[in-house]
């Protein structure tokens, strides 16, 4: 009886599962093979040439630029945003009464429609715009934010303040997986803020510092949206990332650079991602 129970409970989940399966098979492993597939044929005449489209990506000098710039990006903010989300989450975590109301402050830009992001950032970095007429009012010289290297600055900027707040809630969940016990008695044995925090809370936070990692690598990838409806197809060259480039292509219809570079940037993401979950494994 029991092992017939265990079996309905089975198939069960079983059948609760196979639409989601069904789905991911349909919509991102078959599309995902395609691309594969196509990055080994011509785009035109469809003729098979091998590595030739991979060649003709990596000597391609705007994929030169907008990866180069990826990387700054991602080895750029991901510290920033990990340090910051940090240092926010552990001051809440000491202030119990305030962290809930902090909570939802920090989780409202990712809330913020990106029409109306939009317009924030042309308000504040337009020529003419807010930051310029107070660099003026207090004698400074007017920037060129989206048309010099300030651009990167300014796409690192929002990136963080979108991100900030989701990052926050989720190092505030390790923190509470954390047995306060632990907390007392190494305040029992006289241990200082700055070793509780390298001995006792970092260590119990690795798991969730791995998870927050991936997803901050993942998010680093939907910036693209903003520069894009500020500063068009072709942004200044220091926010000129691989996102502008497959835009791109894909107007162009040049399917098979495009198919190309969506592999061999899979191919990295998935590399990278292995990597850190190796180097956590062995932490």
């Amino acid at each position: 009886m029991r092992m017939n129970i265990g079996g309905m409970r089975g198939r069960a989940g079983a059948c609760f599962i196979l639409p989601s399966v069904l789905g991911v098979f349909v919509f991102v492993i078959v599309p995902f093979l395609d691309v594969v597939r196509r990055s080994f044929f011509g785009a035109m005449n469809g003729t098979f040439v091998g590595l030739q489209n991979y060649a003709s990506v990596l000597q391609n000098r705007a994929f030169q630029l907008a990866a180069g710039n990826t990387l700054r990006f991602m080895g750029v903010c991901m510290p920033l945003l990990l340090v910051l989300s940090l240092i926010v989450a552990l001051a809440l975590y000491g202030n119990p009464r305030c962290a809930g109301a902090f909570k939802t402050t920090f989780l409202v830009p990712m809330a913020v429609p990106i029409a109306s992001v939009v317009l924030l950032w042309q308000a504040l970095f337009h020529q003419n715009g807010l930051l310029n007429s107070m660099l003026d009012r207090f004698g400074g010289q007017p920037v060129a934010w989206m048309d010099s290297g300030a651009a990167f600055y300014v796409l690192v900027g929002s990136y963080i303040w979108k991100n900030l707040g989701y990052n926050v809630v989720l190092w505030l969940a390790g923190l509470a997986g954390i047995s306060p016990s632990i907390y007392e008695a190494a305040a029992v044995d006289g241990a200082g803020a700055w070793t509780i925090f390298w001995r006792i809370t970092l260590p119990n936070l690795l798991p969730s510092l791995f998870t927050i990692t991936v997803l901050s690598f993942l998010n680093a990838f939907k910036v693209f949206r903003e520069a894009y409806l500020v500063a068009g197809d072709y942004p200044h060259d220091s926010m000129y990332l691989l996102q502008h480039l497959f835009n791109n292509w894909f107007r162009e219809l040049s399917m098979d650079k495009l198919a190309a570079g969506a592999v061999m940037t899979a191919g990295v993401i998935l590399f990278l991602i292995l990597l850190l979950r190796r180097a956590w494994e062995t932490e």
